[in-house]
């Protein structure tokens, strides 16, 4: 069966009639939900459910999965705006629904024309899509080279600052030791647990180096009056 563009309500007109109705509870569709163009995935059904109101499900409510708001004024197709964190929510359904479902048409509108072929904007929204999980996965890498320290605060002692095999979620084989981390284009900094051996991250354990680990990275400082190689270090304050 190949994909059809689907033109406005006129979903009566297809051939595909196992779709309407009642029906598409056979394919464990959420009643109502019209998700998602992008992924090519939204039978003409219509239905509804006591959170989403009814509407027809072959409008395009791209900009709810990432939102949330599942009013009539947020039930668009426009994703222009959305932050990369919400594009990312907008990709984890897409690949729920492109996992499970198989594609059985195209909705003309922001993102196919009438032939089926994508629009301008889809191609934007599959860049920005792209640069955000660009963007998630060198977030990660960071996070597995300088993992977020563990830390509490109490009036009586201050803040303590440690770092352990499994601090800020990320289990390793070393512990390393606090620092600050001053990222580049951002105000402030945050406490991150450093690898003081070895070789610099990236660099093949054989290489020349001064087995200090990630220690002399630039974007890092120690925290005033703590040992440079303790595990924990604590503020007054």
């Amino acid at each position: 069966m190949g994909i059809t563009p689907w033109l406005g309500n006129s979903f009566h007109d297809w051939e595909f009639t196992p779709w309407l109705g009642n029906s598409f509870h056979d394919w464990g569709l959420t009643p109502g939900t019209g998700i998602c163009s992008l992924a090519e995935v939204s039978p003409p059904v219509w239905g509804s459910h006591p959170w989403l109101g009814s509407h027809p499900s072959g409008r395009d409510a791209t900009r709810a999965f990432a939102t949330g708001d599942f009013t009539a004024s947020g039930l668009v197709d426009d994703v222009s705006a959305l932050s990369p964190q919400e594009l990312l929510s907008i990709q984890g359904w897409l690949s729920f629904y492109n996992d499970n479902y198989e594609p059985v048409g195209k909705l003309v509108g922001r993102f196919y024309d009438e032939n089926g072929a994508p629009t301008e904007a889809l191609r934007e929204a599959e860049a920005a899509i792209e640069e955000a999980l660009k963007s998630q996965a060198e977030s990660e890498q960071r996070k597995q080279q300088f993992p977020p320290c563990n830390s509490e605060w109490s009036s009586a002692k201050g803040t303590r600052f440690w770092c352990s095999t499994q601090s800020g979620g990320v289990s390793r084989a070393w512990a390393g030791v606090p620092r600050k981390l001053h990222r580049p284009g951002s105000r402030g900094s945050h406490c991150v647990c450093v690898r003081s051996t070895g070789p610099p991250w990236g660099h093949p354990p054989s290489s020349q180096h001064s087995d200090r680990g990630d220690l002399d990275n630039p974007h890092l400082q120690e925290y005033e009056g703590c040992p440079a190689l303790a595990e924990q270090c604590v503020l007054p304050g």
